[in-house]
Parts: structure tokens; sequence; C-alpha cells
């Protein structure tokens, strides 16, 4: 018979406690918020720091053009630009007209918007219209001579980018007219043309194309009428093509270069071409 074998004494060994202690848990868990509430802070001190300085070089990226465009960023002149380039493609490859309108549909009381360039005393009999053919050669034109030049009318809807529009009738000489009688289509074939108000205040560039526009005129009349002061009187520029900004009043100065001229709107950073 077998005898059993004796066993040694096998005392049961203590094992770690895995589980930590309830104050060692709130410590571990203090450390884990803390460790994430850094992560979380870093990462948006890291993103806003990112979106100031992107905002810093799109802001002073005005300062690296010419001043006939020193409002408009470098990214939104890039956009500008090409929507430029498609309408002057779009508008002259087809003799792009604007819709015309019956005299009745006129409106009797014109919608004046801004004073710019209109401010101070101003006769207008002292008014003459100055044109640079070169420099030191200003040619001088009266009003009126140009009346004595064939009147064209036009009754169209004008549009402000302030997002209004109205159905006005003016009167004048096309700008056309006037380039051929004046004997400046040499001139004319340059790329630009620059307006100011007599006091410099408001000023204008335009693309030829636009200017030499069949439907653009030197306007002295509103509604069968001389111009009002607030409208321009005694001359102004009727641009259908273009949005409200770009139809001066109260023209005194005209040059042509094949650089843009300083524009008003366009140094505060709307699209210089302001085609519609």
């Amino acid at each position: 018979m077998e005898q059993p074998v004796n066993q040694p004494d096998e005392t049961p060994q203590a094992k770690p406690d895995v589980n930590p202690t309830p104050t060692e848990g709130k410590l571990l868990t203090d450390k884990q918020i803390k460790r994430r509430t850094f992560i979380a802070f870093g990462s948006f001190v890291a993103l806003q720091a990112t979106a100031y300085f992107g905002w810093r070089k799109l802001y002073t990226s005005a300062n690296e053009v010419p001043t006939a465009t020193a409002g408009a960023h470098k990214p939104l002149r890039r956009a500008l630009n090409q929507t430029e380039l498609f309408f002057r493609r779009l508008f002259y490859s087809n003799n792009h007209l604007v819709k015309t309108y019956p005299k009745e549909m006129a409106a009797k009381q014109v919608r004046h918007n801004s004073d710019i360039g209109l401010e101070g005393k101003f006769d207008p009999a002292d008014w003459k219209l100055q044109i640079q053919r070169a420099p030191g050669d200003i040619l001088t034109v009266t009003l009126d001579e140009l009346k004595a030049l064939p009147k064209t009318e036009i009754i169209f809807d004008f549009k402000c980018v302030e997002g209004w529009d109205q159905i006005q009738h003016w009167g004048g000489v096309k700008f056309t007219d006037f380039v051929t009688h004046f004997k400046l289509d040499k001139l004319a074939q340059m790329e630009y043309i620059g307006m100011t108000t007599p006091d410099k205040k408001y000023y204008i560039g335009l693309d030829t194309p636009s200017a030499m526009h069949p439907q653009t005129i030197l306007a002295y009349e509103m509604n069968d009428k001389p111009l009002p002061p607030n409208h321009g009187a005694p001359l102004r520029l009727i641009i259908p093509v273009k949005y409200g900004i770009k139809n001066l009043k109260r023209i005194a100065n005209i040059t042509f270069s094949n650089t843009r001229p300083p524009d008003y709107w366009a140094e505060r950073g709307y699209d210089y071409y302001s085609g519609l």
C-alpha cells in the first residue's frame, strides 16, 4: 500500500495590490486632466497664432502693389484680375450692349448717392475739360464745344455696387465721337483712361475698351435738362457697362496711359474693373 508523499507546506504569498488607493487615484486623474488641458490649450494657441499671422500676411500684402489697387489684398486681387479678363473677353468679343428702355420708364426722381469730389464752392461758368495729350500739352474743351457734337441719349438700368438699381435717362456726347472729333484716336490706343474731379478728391481708372464702348457718353443732361450739381454738373461720365462707382461726376481732367491710373474705390478694396 502506497504511503502518501509528504508535501511541503505551501503558504500563500501575498499579491501586490494593483488597485490604487482613493488618494492615488485622485492624483492620477488630476495628472490626466492637466495633461489634456495643456494639450488642448497648446493646440488652441497654435491655431490662433496661425490664424493671426495668416491674417497679417494677407493684410500687409496690400503694400506690395501699385497705388491703383492698394486696397485689394493679393489673393483677392488675383481673383479680381482673373474675373476682369473673363468679362473683357466675353463682352468685347460679342459687342456686348446693355438693355435700353423707353423714355417713359425713366425715373423722374433720379437717385443721388455720393458727394465725394463735389464738396466746396464750384462755379460751372469757370469749368473747362482738360485732356492731357502729352507732358505739358493740355487740350482744353468747353461745354459749348461738346454740345456742338451730335447728341446721344440713353435710358438704361443704372446699377450700384450697394445693390440698388434704377432706370435713368441721360443725354450727352458719345465718348467715341469726342475722341474722334478732338483727334485723340492715337491716345485711345493706350490701355487705360483716367478721370478726376476738379478738386481731385474723386478719381477713376477705366480700361479703354469700356470707355470706347458705343454706349459710353459724356453726359451734360439728365431727363432732358442740364445736370443738377449733385449729379455732376456740368459734365459727368455715364458708362452703362460699369457699376455706378465708375460713373464719375463733374469730370475735369482726362488722361490716357498704358498703366492703371489711380482709382478711388479700387484703393479701398473694390474691383478695379467693376464691370457688369
